[in-house]
């Protein structure tokens, strides 16, 4: 039941985060650091109704803000000092770091080639996925790849510390997000100019701060706490192939030959990298 949990829990996660670039699209007019301060506000205000649960020690608070702004901080930054295709695709190194990383931080799970041989192929089809023939790697850009890369290793490290340090529960992630959320608008404040807002953007980040900067922080957080970090690593470069096909239904593109061996090699790279996960579960059934 624990395993059927946790992939349901990133599962939700996966799906929210991949709605994020269809929602942002139409608040592409906005100060990103604007949309994310209101997003972490209303994301961060669902779990004010357990505020007693929240936690205030501050190694927690270090790690939670550093996680939650600071991967956000670091990758806009990229955006901004980078081309956003080249930053996005450093960014999505994250899910491979965790799994590289998890040994690290958990003696109990050991990496197989299987898991190894499988991640680096849901890289390479995210690589196609995301990039195109006019790719820029220009070295006047390397601060932006650099930031790019640790926003992929802050967050990769907040969500292994999550599990590490799983005394706090779920809902001191709401206070992250709130204190992430005012963080935000100072850097709004700094980095960007006056907003003006329609109807249509209010219900835009609304929905944003529901969903991917809300609900999937949450179950993100109690995914990594219940589960395995093998899994749920391979399983997140599901993420960027679902975002790119809402994409396509939103914008009515036609879908390439290149998107599908693309989104082939995402999908079997996770079953590939998980194949150990299910053949060991398959055999405790058997016992």
């Amino acid at each position: 039941m624990i395993n059927v949990h946790y992939l349901l829990l990133t599962s939700i996660a996966i799906l929210l985060w991949a709605s994020l670039a269809s929602l942002a699209l139409s608040l592409n007019h906005i100060p990103p650091f604007f949309v994310l301060s209101l997003s972490l506000l209303i994301g961060g205000s669902l779990s004010l109704p357990r505020w007693r649960s929240w936690q205030f020690q501050p190694s927690l608070l270090f790690i939670g803000v550093a996680g939650i702004f600071g991967y956000h901080f670091l990758l806009f930054m990229a955006l901004r000092l980078a081309p956003a295709v080249s930053a996005n695709l450093l960014n999505y190194l994250w899910p491979l770091l965790i799994l590289l990383m998890t040994p690290l931080f958990f003696k109990e799970f050991k990496l197989t080639k299987l898991h190894i041989i499988g991640a680096l192929i849901s890289f390479v089809g995210a690589v196609f996925l995301i990039s195109d023939s006019n790719q820029d790697w220009s070295t006047e850009y390397l601060v932006g790849y650099f930031l790019a890369v640790l926003a992929a290793i802050t967050w990769s490290s907040y969500s292994l510390l999550s599990k590490k340090f799983s005394r706090f529960g779920s809902a001191t992630v709401g206070l992250f997000c709130l204190i992430s959320g005012v963080m935000s608008f100072i850097s709004h404040l700094i980095f960007e100019g006056d907003v003006s807002l329609t109807h249509k953007d209010t219900l835009m980040i609304f929905l944003l701060g529901i969903g991917p900067m809300g609900v999937a922080f949450y179950s993100w957080d109690r995914a990594v706490k219940k589960g395995d970090p093998r899994v749920i690593a391979t399983l997140s470069y599901l993420t960027p192939l679902i975002s790119t096909f809402l994409l396509i239904i939103v914008n009515k593109q036609p879908i390439t030959q290149a998107i599908i061996w693309s989104m082939l090699a995402i999908v079997f790279g996770a079953f590939l990298a998980n194949l150990s996960a299910i053949s060991a579960k398959t055999q405790r059934h058997k016992k």
